[in-house]
């Protein structure tokens, strides 16, 4: 009688090993909070032993912050990719928009409320959020800067007009956690209409430019529950 083969393990690299554990981190902070992060219930995500996780992760307030960073930076790159497309920067701040301020978001905006709130108390993720929040700002900056360049915007202070924009935002994304069915839209549009504004646009711009940019991508996957920017969640910060 023969016996059945045994499965091979595969043995992971130390790189390969670290980012497995913090993607399986950010998953449980997006979903479940990061106070939910420990490194049993990281072990148990993966089905390995929690002395696996603290090999890599021997405090796990450092785990803490690095799933958070994790998560914050995806959502940034889908947002304001570092090398963004041949578009123009009205098009590409029509498609932020349409992206961030959809309640495909609320995850990512709990994640920031539940970040915030924790840095007061954890120094690593205190400076993770401080970091997030400064390549936020500088790269939205870098777009409104290119408008301005461009001739598609106008404003005397490209910085204090990004602020302006991420404040606005960051405020509708606190209500992730409230019902806001029966928000007005005027109230769903302040971030949009503020940009509109201090940018020199005309009412309705960019939220007419990503319904057009939309109808172009056809069937390409967008986040889901995203329709336009007249959503209430964001996961963008750096207003404050």
């Amino acid at each position: 009688m023969s016996s059945s083969p045994q499965r091979k393990r595969i043995r992971k690299s130390p790189s390969d090993r670290r980012a497995e554990i913090v993607d399986a981190a950010a998953a449980v902070a997006l979903t479940e909070g990061l106070e939910c992060i420990t490194l049993r219930r990281i072990g148990e995500q993966l089905g390995v032993r929690p002395g696996l996780i603290s090999h890599y992760f021997p405090a796990v307030e450092d785990l803490v912050a690095e799933a958070f960073g994790t998560a914050a930076h995806a959502e940034l790159n889908t947002l304001l990719p570092a090398e963004p497309e041949a578009k123009s920067p009205t098009d590409r701040l029509a498609r932020f928009f349409a992206l961030a301020t959809g309640p495909a978001y609320d995850d990512i905006s709990r994640l920031w409320i539940n970040a915030r709130h924790l840095s007061r108390y954890r120094p690593a993720l205190r400076e993770r959020v401080g970091h997030q929040e400064t390549l936020w700002r500088g790269r939205l900056e870098d777009l409104v800067r290119d408008g301005v360049r461009c001739g598609e915007f106008r404003t005397t202070d490209p910085y204090v007009t990004t602020i302006q924009i991420l404040v606005v935002i960051d405020g509708l994304g606190a209500h992730a956690n409230t019902a806001a069915a029966d928000r007005p839209e005027a109230v769903k549009r302040m971030a949009v209409s503020t940009a509109e504004r201090e940018l020199g646009l005309e009412n309705g711009t960019l939220t007419g430019r990503g319904a057009a940019l939309d109808a172009e991508r056809g069937d390409a996957p967008t986040p889901s529950g995203t329709d336009s920017a007249q959503g209430h969640g964001s996961g963008v910060r750096g207003g404050s």
